[in-house]
């Protein structure tokens, strides 16, 4: 087995919908920010909120930076002349997350997996392109929280998969041996190919939103049809790991 089991989180471990086009959520919000002395209508504020994000990600560098959002959230109040300290700024974020989620909910086998690589000594951590004012109460939600060593963000090292960088800073940070490490992802350009190219060994499972060129990644283990049990089983070692290898998939198992 390795000794550090580093996983993705949505898509991977979690399954998650999110609508944040729906002209409802705008709506809540705007009547959010008016109330708290930021007057917008709800197209303006969605406009804004765009605006602002692009100009953050493109200040950390264009598509390999990650913007942290909260910050975003502050600066519409800032641009209506409106008070907002970081409390309030991230009370916004939950909220705008809160309503525009529509489901959340762990794959099934993520619990048990995780308690036992902990019980057999493990560490496990979790490296994923998120806003931390979004996933940690998400991860907290499904209690996950627990069973990871650490817990890397995009939004709070202000860099994103695939950048090695935002790898080496797990690596360095927690002073894990890339050849003791396996990346676990459901997608193929972010966390496999961005895994590979610090060296570790990978993992791919492919779920329902998955981006669709990811079933082409080369991943030492690849699990295609969704099921974490079967993810599981490779990384436990419940079968000969040269059963799974250069992309092959562990026999599925008889019906209970």
């Amino acid at each position: 087995m390795y000794r550090n089991y580093i996983f993705d989180f949505y898509g991977t471990l979690a399954d998650i919908r999110t609508d944040e086009d729906d002209l409802r959520l705008w709506q809540k919000m705007s009547e959010i920010y008016g109330a708290m002395g930021a007057d917008y209508n709800p197209g303006e504020l969605q406009q804004a909120f765009r605006r602002l994000e692009l100009e953050e990600k493109e200040r950390l560098g264009g598509e390999d930076g990650e913007p942290n959002l909260t910050k975003v959230f502050a600066m519409l109040y800032h641009e209506k002349k409106a008070f907002c300290d970081a409390s309030q700024a991230r009370m916004t974020a939950i909220t705008f997350r809160a309503l525009s989620r529509r489901f959340l909910r762990a794959y099934d086998g993520v619990e048990e997996l995780l308690g036992e690589l902990r019980n057999r000594g493990r560490r496990v951590y979790l490296l994923s392109n998120a806003q931390a004012d979004f996933t940690r109460p998400e991860i907290e939600m499904l209690g996950l929280t627990r069973f990871f060593d650490g817990i890397f963000l995009s939004s709070e090292q202000g860099c994103k998969k695939p950048s090695p960088l935002f790898f080496r800073k797990l690596l360095e940070r927690y002073r894990l041996e890339p050849s003791e490490s396996i990346m676990v992802g459901n997608d193929g350009a972010a966390d496999i190919a961005g895994a590979q190219g610090v060296g570790l060994d990978t993992l791919y499972i492919h779920t329902a939103i998955s981006p669709e060129e990811s079933g082409r990644s080369r991943a030492t283990y690849r699990v295609m049809d969704g099921d974490f049990r079967k993810a599981a089983d490779i990384l436990l070692e419940r079968k000969p790991a040269s059963a799974f290898r250069k992309g092959k998939c562990p026999p599925k198992r008889p019906e209970a």
